[in-house]
């Protein structure tokens, strides 16, 4: 979950223009434990904090600037919204992040080099030194398009991060652990590798959001995409905007986590400093969503039959609770050029409209192409599989027999860590939530 909150709450703005006076930056309720609860209702396992956006105004009392907390009037200037979110979060048992904008419009520094990378660095140290247990910190390549030559030490400030707390995860457009999907829509690629060539990106190029989108099956870096979306419209809170409805959200679900991805939604609290309880609200409606839909496999109480089986790696593995390290495992041939799962209805018939496919993901990504055939029809044609797959069937909902995963191409013998067919009642559905 990310949370964008600072003076562009208070302005109506999405990007601040750094004139801001601190003095606008009020909230009259501000409680990150409710933030927290709101997360963990959700079953939020990461939060995200805006620290500093582009308008340069600190979330906590830095000692390299005054364009902070420290010259506001929330808590008399003693304050520290980062600190108050890093305790919730741990209270709550969810991990902490944090944003720190490489783009600011207050610094006087900005546009000088070595200065400027001075400060952040400065601002970094200050963060990680003061907070502990930062679980992922968050970079992009925002830049000030009229501000010349300006360059952004990249590898200095990983180095810093590495350095200060080593189990920390990095995002950025090359990662060096989390990369971005390359849109902000909750979107990934059809064919999405958890695999890129870092070598090949520039932080911030306009021109490889197309390769981040789907990843290199050559790359040799295991960098994992992560698909950062608004709840709303915007990033910010703007009282004139809704949240998103629960159907699009759900495609974002399906388009972000089922096609091997991270997803990240921005929830951003508002003026008084809360959550809005519509957002609130509608996230809560969407992980309940999320429950009914995943809730049962039907899987379960059918018939599973496997092209072959290697050792004790056997069919059932597929169906027990462990998705990362117990797993079904075919004979390595080299004949064999194609495997495949079949699950048969015991009853003669079963009623789903979404199946589910999962990678053994800790032994690598391997599938590059697989088919699904419902009664011996072909429905989906798809390319990578990797930690989760979701396909969702036209109609609200099937009626079959048979379903047969069928895995024409991939790297190495593939490793199936879990099935399942699954029945989404909102799928084509005009069947709103209460």
């Amino acid at each position: 979950m990310f949370l964008h909150f600072g003076v562009n709450t208070f302005t109506d703005r999405e990007w601040g223009t750094g004139h801001e006076k601190p003095s606008i930056f009020n909230p009259s309720a501000l409680n990150t434990t409710q933030w927290a609860t709101v997360a963990a209702d959700a079953q939020i396992s990461l939060m995200i904090l805006t620290a500093k956006h582009h308008d340069g105004f600190c979330l906590w009392p830095s000692n390299y600037t005054l364009h902070s907390v420290v010259s506001s009037p929330w808590k008399s200037g003693k304050g520290d919204v980062v600190q108050e979110f890093v305790n919730a979060a741990s209270a709550q048992g969810i991990d902490a992040g944090i944003y720190l904008s490489p783009w600011d419009k207050y610094e006087p520094r900005y546009g000088h080099d070595v200065a400027y990378n001075e400060y952040y660095l400065a601002q970094l140290q200050e963060l990680l030194n003061k907070y502990e247990n930062v679980r992922e910190i968050w970079f992009d390549g925002a830049k000030d398009p009229k501000a010349e030559n300006v360059s952004y030490y990249f590898s200095d400030w990983f180095s810093m991060v590495k350095e200060l707390q080593s189990s920390i995860n990095i995002f950025s457009d090359a990662g060096p652990d989390v990369r971005w999907v390359g849109d902000e829509t909750g979107s990934a690629g059809n064919t999405c590798w958890s695999t890129i060539n870092r070598t090949s990106l520039s932080i911030g190029s306009p021109d490889i959001t197309a390769y981040l989108n789907t990843g290199d099956p050559r790359g040799v870096d295991w960098v994992p995409a992560e698909c950062d979306v608004s709840i709303r419209k915007g990033w910010f809170w703007h009282k004139s905007e809704s949240p998103k409805k629960l159907s699009e959200l759900l495609d974002i679900y399906y388009n972000s986590v089922g096609k091997n991805c991270l997803l990240l939604l921005n929830v951003p609290p508002n003026s008084s400093g809360l959550i809005s309880d519509t957002d609130a609200n509608r996230l809560k409606e969407f992980r309940s969503s999320i429950n009914t839909i995943f809730h049962k496999n039907l899987a379960e109480s059918c018939y599973i039959n496997v092209s072959s089986q290697r050792g004790d790696f056997g069919p059932e593995k597929m169906l027990d609770s462990d998705h990362l390290w117990s797993y079904w495992a075919p004979k390595e041939h080299d004949n064999e050029k194609e495997h495949w799962i079949e699950i048969w209805g015991k009853d003669g018939n079963i009623r789903f409209n979404v199946i589910r496919i999962q990678e053994a993901i800790g032994l690598g990504q391997r599938i590059k192409e697989h088919e699904i055939y419902v009664d011996h029809k072909l429905v989906i044609k798809g390319t990578t599989v990797g930690y989760k797959r979701l396909h969702r069937l036209d109609g609200d909902e099937v009626h079959a027999h048979v379903v047969r995963i069928r895995i024409r191409e991939a790297r190495g013998v593939p490793l199936i860590s879990s099935i399942g067919l699954h029945f989404d009642p909102f799928w084509h559905s005009t069947f709103t939530m209460a």
